[in-house]
């Protein structure tokens, strides 16, 4: 199994850049809950081990890798709340997200790892987007593991607030026992309106 390197970060180096993040998001698909956005500056000489795209790893290993990202490297963490997406597209919002995390990053990183094929445009510094970066940078593959991490917490917090939607396993995504819940108690404040299933719900005619 392929696992990201350091190699994205050497080239930016040997160009003459000095801090360099890897960027990420995560809860683009799900039908509830906000928008996260990590961003990290790893030391090259203290690189946790075991970093991979964040879906590859068991939660278990998720916990473990993510203490020693803390412990190494610098992380900035941010979101877009659900009425931003349902204002400017869940696209714009990932990308609103991504940028928020960049620039709660002091001192401000002089390069950017962008996960996706896409760069946010409120972004002023030099970006690469790496297409399924995550699994290809590990700096990139860090921000995933964090960002995933704070989301999924958030989303077991909601859970207890609204139970029924199996928020604290489903993350909001879009599961049996989601969708099922959604017939039986409704939409809450925490849903996206501007997602088809949701949209249908509280306006068909």
């Amino acid at each position: 199994m392929e696992q990201p390197d350091y190699s994205f970060e050497s080239a930016a180096l040997q160009r003459g850049h000095v801090r360099i993040a890897g960027v990420d998001e995560v809860g683009r698909g799900p039908l509830a809950g906000p928008v996260t956005a990590a961003a990290v500056i790893l030391d090259p000489d203290n690189i946790p081990t075991g970093l991979n795209d964040s879906k590859k790893l068991s939660a278990k290993k998720r916990d473990a890798v993510e203490q020693e990202i803390f412990d190494a490297a610098e992380v900035a963490i941010a979101h877009a709340s659900v009425e931003e997406i349902d204002e400017i597209n869940i696209l714009r919002a990932s990308h609103l997200a991504m940028e928020r995390a960049v620039a709660m990053l002091d001192p401000a990183p002089d390069y950017l790892l962008i996960d996706g094929n896409l760069i946010p445009r409120g972004l002023t510094i030099p970006c690469e987007a790496v297409i399924k970066g995550d699994g290809k940078s590990v700096s990139i593959a860090a921000a995933s593991i964090v960002a995933k991490q704070c989301r999924d917490r958030l989303m077991v917090d909601l859970a207890q607030q609204y139970p029924g939607y199996g928020w604290e396993k489903n993350a909001g995504y879009p599961s049996k026992q989601h969708r099922e819940a959604l017939v039986d108690l409704g939409v809450t404040q925490h849903h996206r309106r501007s997602f088809k299933p949701i949209h249908k719900m509280l306006y068909q005619d």
